[in-house]
């Protein structure tokens, strides 16, 4: 079920409207959020709900066990129990025939004849998220800096919640789990704002991101010999600006939807293309990402605790799992090693050189302007069918053809939302924040007039086949 389906449309004021009539009985609001949550899970596939309902269970279970154990050693064995079923299962659907295959071709290359039946495991959608979330759970509790949750529900609100059981953000269970004490409260302000970080969400993602998709990054990325340099590198911004706005409005429309039934969601974006290094990038990037590698993986290794070369070591590992959790093909293993290096080039200059305390708006503007193409260039590899399509992909953007009159497929209408993605991009917080005011505080009739105005708009100006998010196969 796509957040921008008619199917969506219907779920959620139902949802909502059973939800606050029996917000103050706890239980009762529980069962349904889990329900309404498996309900929209199964939407895509009813089998993979079973593993679903399974992980929850089993890091339940494990967080019982763990809060009536002292032993050292035995609170390691039972947490690995908990890492052992997420990891495992996402590697048994996510990455098992991908390494088998590997393997067969590493073997072929020697003559060996071997015969190679694939699982055929078709990966369930958010899965990724969703193993790890549940470890998130179980390591805070191991590491006694969350409580254990006595009640199955509370444990299933968490990890199936809708607004964020399919492609993040990847919540914690600090974060979350406290907040299912709580009695849900809405009030008029607070839904108004939730309603406006919906469109936005609608907007980025069926005005900006599908459009740029269908006018210029899915043909050229199909066969980029047949486009002019300029058209090719034009592409491959786009799919830079395509996969932010693309992300960024599903996170935008996963926190409105949470607000309306009384949640917070941390944001998962800060404007990641305004960076001044790759460091910046991935504070500013898929945040609950990034910080979830560093507190579980990337600190855990020793983080920047030891010596020099024992830090780079921990930053590409951490790196190339990050790209590797993205998906089952060399190209995110590229993509990780890719970042990996440049986040160690820039930690080598800093050593070096040290920190430039108060740089210059000139020097500033370089460092931004060259993290940006250091990203975009990443991002043929992040897109690319395959390494040799992504070699093909940053060749053809060095090939003649850099003049307007040889590039006919950059049409006007591509020029503005371009431009709209960028300006979109530079506008500050305070004045998304200020119009969500503003629209708070309209009559409630001039608000649905709104909200109808901008449908139709949308509607009238996305005439093109809805994409699905680019994060569902995640």
């Amino acid at each position: 079920m796509l957040f921008h389906s008619l199917q969506f449309l219907l779920f959620l004021p139902l949802v909502f409207a059973f939800y606050w009539a029996v917000v103050d009985r706890p239980v009762l609001r529980k069962v349904l959020l889990v329900v309404a949550s498996l309900i929209f899970y199964m939407a895509w596939n009813p089998a993979p709900v079973v593993l679903l309902v399974w992980l929850t269970i089993v890091d339940w279970g494990v967080g019982r066990w763990l809060r009536r154990t002292e032993h050292r050693l035995a609170r390691k064995a039972i947490l690995s129990l908990s890492i052992l079923n997420n990891l495992g299962l996402l590697f048994l659907f996510k990455y098992a025939d991908w390494l088998t295959q590997s393997v067969v071709d590493a073997f072929a290359l020697v003559d060996v004849h071997l015969v190679y039946r694939p699982l055929g495991l078709i990966l369930p959608v958010g899965l990724s998220f969703i193993v790890f979330q549940g470890m998130s759970y179980t390591i805070d509790v191991y590491r006694r800096e969350l409580a254990t949750r006595e009640s199955w529900l509370d444990v299933a609100v968490y990890m199936t919640f809708f607004p964020h059981v399919v492609a993040g953000p990847i919540v914690r269970a600090s974060d979350f789990l406290p907040q299912v004490d709580e009695r849900p409260t809405l009030d008029d302000a607070r839904g108004a704002r939730a309603l406006v970080r919906i469109a936005t969400g609608m907007f980025k993602k069926l005005v900006i991101a599908d459009f740029l998709a269908a006018n210029i990054v899915d043909r050229v990325f199909a066969d980029p010999g047949n486009y002019s340099g300029l058209e090719v590198t034009t592409a491959v911004v786009a799919y830079t600006l395509q996969i932010y706005y693309d992300f960024s409005a599903y996170s935008d429309i996963a926190i409105g939807t949470a607000a309306l039934f009384g949640y917070v969601l941390k944001e998962n974006f800060d404007k990641p293309y305004l960076s001044k290094n790759l460091f910046e990038f991935w504070r500013r990037w898929h945040s609950s990402l990034g910080s979830w590698l560093r507190d579980y993986l990337y600190i855990p290794l020793g983080g920047n605790r030891g010596s020099k070369a024992r830090t780079i070591v921990n930053l590409m590992i951490t790196m190339i799992l990050g790209g590797v959790w993205h998906g089952a093909d060399w190209r995110f293993v590229a993509w990780g090693l890719a970042h990996g290096i440049g986040l160690t080039i820039t930690r080598l200059w800093w050593w070096t050189f040290g920190k430039t305390k108060n740089p210059t708006w000139v020097a500033t503007a370089l460092s931004t302007l060259a993290t940006f193409i250091i990203v975009v260039e990443c991002r043929i590899v992040f897109r690319a069918k395959d390494m040799l399509h992504a070699k093909v992909m940053f060749l053809e953007q060095w090939k003649s053809g850099w003049t307007l009159s040889s590039s006919p497929n950059l049409s006007g209408a591509l020029g503005l939302v371009l431009a709209a993605a960028v300006v979109g991009h530079l506008v500050p917080h305070r004045l998304y924040d200020r119009g969500a005011a503003l629209f708070a505080r309209l009559p409630v009739v001039a608000r649905a007039l709104v909200l109808v105005g901008l449908a139709l708009f949308i509607k009238e100006v996305a005439a093109f086949e809805v994409q699905p998010f680019i994060y569902f196969k995640f």
